[in-house]
């Protein structure tokens, strides 16, 4: 009898023993989701706090544009988005049909427009904070007698041509000689063809305003949160 209470007793300690463990063991990985779910939203909040920096940022910048150029945005033919492209989409005075040489007009255009644009952007309150200007050069989808495709890579090579005369000529002025070295490592020639054409209400493509010049201002906001990324994804284990 004593041998069976012997064997009961113990048998209690072993289940009392192994619930401990489980407690134990059900306590730390509590701990670890807790830690987990609190650097998770450290994250968060950081990602966050970064995008609402750049969003104010962004409306800063596009309000100093428009204070700036808005009494000669319609003689260019030009206008500013809030997502901050400079958009110039006078066909007629940009390049003659077909050529990549700038017009008189808007050589004469952008020799105002671009020192003042940079003044803005290379500014104290931004010029740290932007990792791209970019110059987009847009045309219609049309190429006649040529098909669909045919007419996209002829578009493509006319778009990159039109940008880099763009480019060229921007380095060239002397009134942004001193922001050149600035300028080499930020300004960039795109032609997208007719990639991003410029639809009507009723989706049907404008020929006119597809034909265009743009200058985009990027901010390093996207790399700022890939490096946020980047750091959660290295400390994990």
């Amino acid at each position: 009898m004593i041998a069976d209470d012997n064997l009961v007793v113990e048998q209690e300690e072993h289940w009392v023993s192994v619930s401990d463990l489980m407690a134990g063991l059900m306590m730390v990985f509590m701990l670890i989701a807790v830690v987990f779910m609190v650097e998770v939203e450290l994250e968060r909040k950081r990602i966050e706090n970064v995008v609402v920096l750049y969003d104010r940022l962004r409306t800063q910048l596009y309000h100093d544009l428009v204070t700036e150029f808005k009494d000669d945005l319609d003689r260019w033919g030009a206008e500013i988005d809030p997502d901050l492209s400079f958009r110039f989409y006078k066909a007629e005075l940009l390049f003659d049909r077909g050529e990549t040489d700038l017009k008189p007009e808007f050589s004469e255009i952008l020799a105002d427009f671009f020192p003042r644009y940079m003044r803005i952007i290379m500014s104290d309150k931004y010029r740290n904070d932007i990792s791209e200007v970019r110059i987009e050069g847009h045309t219609s989808s049309m190429w006649a007698g040529r098909s669909a495709d045919e007419a996209y890579i002829l578009n493509m090579e006319l778009s990159q041509s039109r940008t880099r005369s763009t480019l060229a000529y921007l380095l060239a002025l002397d009134s942004v000689k001193d922001q050149a070295n600035w300028l080499k490592a930020h300004l960039t020639a795109n032609g997208l063809s007719s990639s991003k054409p410029v639809l009507s209400a009723d989706g049907e493509e404008n020929e006119a305003l597809s034909r265009r010049v743009e200058f985009r201002v990027r901010t390093d906001a996207d790399s700022k949160i890939a490096e946020i990324l980047d750091e959660v994804g290295s400390e994990a284990p």
